[in-house]
């Protein structure tokens, strides 16, 4: 959490960041996130993971960025490029994005850290689609949540879960959810940090914890991270820009429940 007082001359200069399609920064006073889409003069306009827009002030408005402050300013006109632009999944970006009314179709994840990489990396994408990304909190009443979204033709669920390997909980779980409208899949991995490459965050590899260990406390000991895991998780994102920083065992699935979920039926 900031301090009351960062704002006060004598803290330090904020920096000035271009306020980018795509740039995902929290609005310091009133905690709403979102994505720009689009940015004038005097004003930025965010979208949250739902699809709600609202308008803030470029000045005096104040912004988080990975979770330290900034002060967003008007990008500089861009110059021409060879080709068309692309978005950080790979795609090729649509100029001028109008995000979709939402499908009733919806992409379901773990966690929250799942839902802020899937943004960084397939947001722009979502919003092409019109597709609604929501976290569970784990897959322990994953059957019950299947239940009451009522999957059915063009009302499909798509989820993605964690260490989702052959004899794991999950695995078990998954195989509990027969509907045709609901895909289920997964990446081996124990938590969604491990699908960000090591070489991105300049370690050999991601440290193997002991069982009866938490993961992540275990991971901060292993490498002498000195810190909580919400900021090793900021300093993770803030490292990833593109999908060539992630594992393909995310990429493709990932792909393959965006796919699913906005196949017609």
């Amino acid at each position: 959490m900031l301090a009351g007082n960062w704002r006060r001359p004598g803290k330090g200069k904020i920096p000035k960041v271009p306020a980018e399609l795509d740039l995902v920064v929290e609005d310091a006073d009133s905690g709403f996130c979102g994505a720009v889409v689009a940015c004038d003069k005097e004003a930025v306009t965010l979208e949250d993971r739902f699809g709600k827009r609202r308008l803030f002030p470029l000045a005096p408005a104040a912004f988080l960025l990975e979770g330290r402050p900034v002060t967003l300013v008007r990008p500089a006109p861009a110059a021409a490029q060879a080709g068309p632009r692309r978005s950080a999944s790979g795609s090729i970006a649509v100029e001028g994005l109008r995000a979709r009314v939402a499908k009733e179709s919806r992409i379901y994840v773990e966690g929250v850290h799942d839902a802020a990489l899937v943004e960084k990396i397939w947001g722009h994408d979502l919003r092409v689609e019109g597709v609604v990304v929501e976290y569970l909190e784990g897959v322990d009443d994953l059957p019950a949540i299947v239940a009451e979204f009522a999957p059915e033709p063009g009302r499909r669920l798509g989820v993605l879960v964690d260490h989702l390997v052959p004899g794991s909980k999950e695995s078990r779980i998954a195989a509990r959810i027969t509907s045709p409208h609901v895909l289920v899949v997964g990446h081996p991995y124990i938590d969604v940090w491990q699908a960000v490459k090591p070489s991105v965050l300049r370690i050999p590899a991601w440290p193997d914890v002991p069982r009866g260990v938490p993961w992540k406390e275990g991971v901060l000991a292993a490498l002498g991270w000195r810190m909580e895991p919400a900021d090793a998780w900021r300093r993770i994102l803030g490292s990833v820009s593109s999908y060539a920083d992630l594992e393909p065992e995310l990429l493709g699935r990932v792909e393959e429940l965006i796919d699913f979920v906005t196949e017609a039926t």
